[in-house]
């Protein structure tokens, strides 16, 4: 049996989440879910952790009022990792994360035409492999800034599998960066086995499953209290690659879903197969 253990989401893009209690759930991800991008405005690309805006990792950011579902984000708070504090109203906001970070930056809540997300060469292999960025949000709604789909799932049998593969590193949760953490009692990596299946979770939420999802250094980053770590990749490559298409094959932890049908969900909700 499968039981939704936790709920996260990630206010800004790159920036520390926030454990809920619960959470509406539409095309668009959680409500408030990467409700907002740091974009570098000269390039047009997204800032994302595997690149210049590693220390956005460790950064914070905190909604003024909860947002509601497909609406306009209410405005945040950003805390930079020296405690230093200010809202997204601020005049002077854009400036002070571009003075962080030392180029021209702003903060979105809808994705520009053409924005890309960038990464190192060699992050994806087969006929991906000579590829450094890619349109953001390939499979989730136009405006929004997941990178593929819009909600993203991983097991806690996954999670400790990776621990004890790795046991002298701290398999935490927020290394992955999922929605939904489902507790489960079949095997590691069990999620592989979730794509095209469909699933309901609660009385309302229907979700498809789409591609395990893959990982990079994303996992490695250290944040708050995570120290840098690149024995978690390596761990995941030993134990789940998957074989992804024109992407090559890829290590691998959690799922990518699409939503069939919204509505509400909780920690203690039951996941049950459609098919």
């Amino acid at each position: 049996m499968e039981i939704i253990d936790a709920l996260w989401r990630y206010p800004v893009k790159s920036m520390m989440g926030e454990q809920l209690r619960s959470a509406y759930v539409s095309a668009r991800g959680l409500a408030g879910d990467r409700a907002y991008a740091v974009v570098d405005k000269t390039s047009n690309r997204a800032a994302v952790v595997r690149t210049w805006a590693t220390p956005l990792m460790s950064w914070r950011a905190v909604f003024d009022t909860e947002p509601q579902p497909d609406a306009p984000p209410s405005a945040i708070r950003l805390t930079d990792p020296a405690g230093a504090s200010w809202s997204s109203t601020d005049a002077d906001s854009d400036d002070r994360l571009s003075a962080a970070f030392g180029r021209a930056l702003s903060l979105m809540s809808h994705a520009p035409a053409g924005l890309l997300l960038e990464f190192p060469a060699g992050t994806v292999g087969g006929k991906m492999a000579n590829l450094t960025e890619i349109p953001i949000s390939g499979a989730a709604p136009p405006g929004t800034f997941f990178d593929v789909a819009s909600v993203h799932l991983i097991t806690t049998a996954t999670l400790d599998r990776i621990q004890r593969a790795h046991p002298q590193g701290r398999i935490d949760v927020r290394r992955f960066r999922p929605n939904i953490v489902v507790r489960t009692e079949a095997g590691a990596f069990v999620e592989n086995e979730w794509a095209d299946r469909r699933f309901a979770i609660g009385d309302e939420v229907v979700l498809k499953g789409m591609i395990a999802t893959p990982r990079c250094v994303n996992t490695t980053i250290p944040q708050a209290d995570l120290p840098r770590d690149g024995g978690i990749l390596k761990a995941i490559a030993q134990l789940n690659r998957v074989d992804l298409g024109d992407f090559g094959s890829l290590p691998c932890a959690g799922l990518y879903a699409d939503v069939i049908q919204p509505g509400h969900i909780r920690p203690g909700d039951a996941l049950r197969w459609l098919d």
